[in-house]
């Protein structure tokens, strides 16, 4: 099992790790739209706060070599369902490959919008 970690996405704000590598897994932590850099969170539109949340994905998935492609499942909370559709229209731009997927309705951290999960393969 190993342990993966970026500079290039938000620090853990608890006992758990960005994601784990095993095997040819990689098993990211859900990620909101904190910035990686201010480590502030972004309290914009479901919009603003999807693009953040792929930005911080894309920085897990690229230090572990893996990418958007490689996703297999991914696990969606929106604090209201009724921004599914304005969160799908970025999602799709970036998961292509359209991998398995569940999402739900949640109270999220920091009142978050939006957090995804994922699971990627080689």
């Amino acid at each position: 099992m190993e342990i993966i970690y970026t500079k290039s996405a938000p620090n853990p704000v608890g006992p758990y790790s960005q994601a784990i590598k095993k095997g040819s897994f990689l098993f990211c932590s859900g990620q909101i739209a904190i910035n990686p850099k201010t480590n502030e969170f972004i309290n914009g539109t479901i919009q603003e706060q999807t693009l953040q949340v792929m930005k911080n994905i894309e920085a897990v998935l690229n230090e572990a070599g893996y990418g958007f492609k490689d996703a297999i499942k991914t696990t969606c909370f929106l604090s209201d369902m009724n921004d599914f559709q304005a969160f799908n229209e970025i999602y799709a731009t970036y998961f292509t490959s359209e991998p398995a997927r569940s999402c739900v309705e949640a109270r999220l951290p920091k009142n978050a919008k939006v957090e995804v999960e994922v699971i990627a393969s080689k």
